[in-house]
């Protein structure tokens, strides 16, 4: 399952911005994860529940998921369809030569966290 490999590299992607920013607890984290990312979201809110547990700065944390629609752009026509439908064949013209535009990447959105700093900005 490397959905638990991802929560501990976004755990310490979370740790780094908690010490830049003076961090002492993480509310809520808002991911936008795309469609064909391979990200198994059950799997991955399982895996974040257990890891979240075990650290301390995520215990209690909220996960949240935003799903990315799969968009694939066709050379041949020029159009954009949804890549889940129709997998890397051009649905309007046949065209083999597509490309994924969006839909395979894991973007952190957001981040709810409460701060020791007295000057802290809200982004």
């Amino acid at each position: 399952m490397h959905e638990m490999g991802i929560v501990v590299h976004l755990a310490k992607t979370l740790d780094e911005f908690a010490k830049e920013n003076h961090v002492t607890k993480i509310g809520s984290v808002t991911l936008s994860v795309g469609e064909v990312s391979g990200i198994v979201t059950d799997l991955f809110t399982d895996a974040w529940q257990y890891f979240s547990r075990k650290h301390p700065i995520l215990e209690g944390a909220e996960l949240r998921m935003e799903v990315i629609p799969a968009i694939t752009y066709c050379d041949g026509c020029g159009k954009t369809y949804e890549t889940a439908t129709h997998g890397r064949t051009c649905p309007h013209c046949g065209s083999g030569e597509t490309w994924l535009v969006q839909g395979n990447e894991v973007i952190i959105k957001e981040i709810e966290a409460e701060t020791d700093d007295p000057n802290a900005v809200r982004n």
